[in-house]
């Protein structure tokens, strides 16, 4: 039986090709993948312009939901057409990282669908040490695939949510209303934020973060946001910030508009050699705390299950927009145009 697969040959050379399904070994899961989503490190590990852990010719797609297809000798605890994610971090659990609860930032990290075969296929093999480590998270309730695939990125989210915490009563500003930036929208509101201030170039994504929880919206081309945000705010500022572009402007942007002790998340990745100029007096003297955010544990990979599993999250929000595999390098292109707000491939 054979398959297709989005196969990276070289930066701009991405090839549909036909493979043999993998039939899993031992210790192994072989998923049929009903759903692929789609991020900006996808171009740009399409373009090039993302190299570290790519190994030449994988297959793309990190964002994967599917069902299990078969299994190979002494796999325990999953059943054949159980609904499923996989956690993309594969890592050692015996460096310095994974033993002090980092396992995402581990030594000796391989990512599914940059060093490991991924998504944009019909069929994805998860590696026996992968699925001896947990990667593999069944549903307890169904969801729709294009709305599961999310969990990576809600992941994610979850992960930097737990360094800047938001808290009931928080006014919350989020930089951009791409899928992350709704996610964390979202997010803070489910976490009991009074107000909640996004702030996006384009109309169409700042009507999409009223629907999933903003009090306010701003096009930070029109205003002056920290002015604007101080006005909302009587003067005192955000409690949090989260920086959803990465644009190197908003890293001091975000500082002057964060209150005093607030919390300044650097969540979205910037351009490889990017410096940024700031007040670090902001910090010193509002006491501000400043994270990052990266990847996500396994763990985080199951509360994002169980989260979309709830309905919490409006998924239907985020994801707008479906293309079948066949046309994926239509669906690269929609995503780097910026069309609707989330893409799906359907296999």
């Amino acid at each position: 039986m054979t398959m297709r697969a989005a196969v990276l040959n070289a930066p701009g050379e991405l090839e549909l090709m036909t493979r043999d399904v993998p039939d899993p070994g031992p210790g192994e899961i072989l998923l049929r993948v009903e759903a692929t989503t789609l991020c900006g490190t996808d171009v740009r590990l399409f373009t090039g312009e993302k190299t570290a852990g790519v190994r030449p010719e994988v297959t793309l797609g990190h964002e994967v939901a599917g069902r299990i297809a078969a299994v190979g000798e002494g796999v325990r605890n999953v059943a054949v057409g159980e609904q499923a994610v996989v956690s993309i971090v594969v890592s050692c659990h015996a460096c310095r990282a994974c033993l002090a609860d980092r396992e995402h930032m581990c030594a000796n990290l391989e990512l599914i669908g940059y060093a490991i075969d991924g998504g944009l296929a019909d069929y994805l093999l998860v590696p026996a040490r992968a699925v001896a480590g947990g990667n593999v998270v069944t549903t307890n309730h169904p969801v729709p695939p294009t709305h599961l695939a999310l969990a990576e990125p809600v992941s994610c989210c979850l992960n930097g949510l737990d360094q800047y915490r938001v808290t009931a009563g928080d006014t919350v500003v989020i930089l951009g209303a791409g899928p992350i930036g709704l996610i964390h929208t979202a997010l803070a509101r489910l976490h009991g934020a009074t107000r909640i201030i996004v702030a996006n170039r384009g109309e169409a994504r700042r009507e999409a973060a009223v629907r999933v929880g903003a009090t306010h919206t701003l096009d930070p081309r029109g205003v002056d946001l920290v002015a604007a945000v101080g006005e909302l705010t009587d003067g005192a500022g955000a409690d949090v910030v989260v920086v959803c572009i990465g644009a190197t402007e908003l890293a001091g942007r975000a500082l002057e508009l964060a209150a005093v002790g607030g919390r300044v998340s650097y969540f979205a990745g910037f351009p490889k050699g990017a410096t940024a100029g700031i007040d670090p007096n902001l910090i010193h003297y509002r006491e501000l705390t400043v994270t990052g955010g990266s990847n996500a544990r396994r763990r985080d990979v199951v509360r994002a299950v169980r989260l979309l599993e709830s309905g919490a999250l409006p998924a239907d929000e985020i994801v707008t927009h479906t293309f079948a595999l066949a046309d994926v390098h239509d669906a690269l292109e929609a995503v780097a145009n910026k069309v609707g707000i989330k893409i799906a491939v359907v296999p």
